[in-house]
């Protein structure tokens, strides 16, 4: 076997329980490691011994992506573990800003910027979720949409106070409608029709 070594970048996934963003990939840890350059068994039992989920590869063809799975066995299926973020279109990014942070009060995720996408936007955070504002043509009608926005496509939120977010929009002048089914739930839109579900944890 040779001995040449080979540079990988490797990215293990932090999640400490105290820390809910932890679990997104701006929290992770980076690591350069030197390991043999020999079959892909070896690396494969080494990216299981140390917990890796992803290694990143240089090599003369360019950046190579090896995934690894973490999925114990076939029969266990993909493992979906949450949503990571919902896409939302928005005409003007300012003006969606001004209605998702100001108003809603939302924290921008400095650590996810756009500067490498070929149109503007923002990461918000939504728990330890994410919602990304992305200023692009929006291809569906603003107007003719259902009034209820339950009966629409939606992202549904989860928040701690329904009657709190009620005087929110009624100060500001949203229009919003209540859950049809007597849940402790608001529907709204976002200032390009995009209709959002809020909805009171248990």
């Amino acid at each position: 076997m040779a001995s040449a070594t080979a540079s990988y970048s490797v990215v293990l996934s932090l999640r400490p329980p105290s820390s809910p963003k932890a679990n997104l990939a701006n929290h992770c840890l980076l690591l350069k490691s030197s390991i043999p350059s020999c079959g892909s068994s070896v690396v494969a039992e080494w990216k299981k011994k140390h917990k890796v989920s992803y290694i990143c590869r240089n090599s003369i063809q360019g950046d190579v992506l090896e995934r690894g799975s973490t999925t114990k066995n076939d029969s266990d299926g993909v493992g979906f573990l949450s949503i990571h973020h919902v896409g939302i279109l928005c005409e003007n990014l300012e003006r969606s800003l001004d209605f998702y942070q100001n108003l809603l009060g939302l924290e921008i995720n400095e650590a996810r910027p756009d500067d490498k996408l070929p149109y503007r936007g923002a990461w918000l955070w939504v728990g330890s979720e994410m919602i990304h504002l992305m200023e692009l043509p929006n291809p569906d009608p603003t107007t003719g949409r259902p009034e209820h926005g339950g009966r629409d496509r939606h992202a549904c939120l989860s928040i701690r106070d329904v009657s709190r977010l009620k005087e929110i929009f009624d100060k500001a002048g949203i229009p919003y409608t209540l859950s049809r089914s007597g849940r402790p739930a608001i529907f709204a839109r976002d200032p390009d029709g995009n209709a959002l579900e809020f909805v009171q944890a248990d």
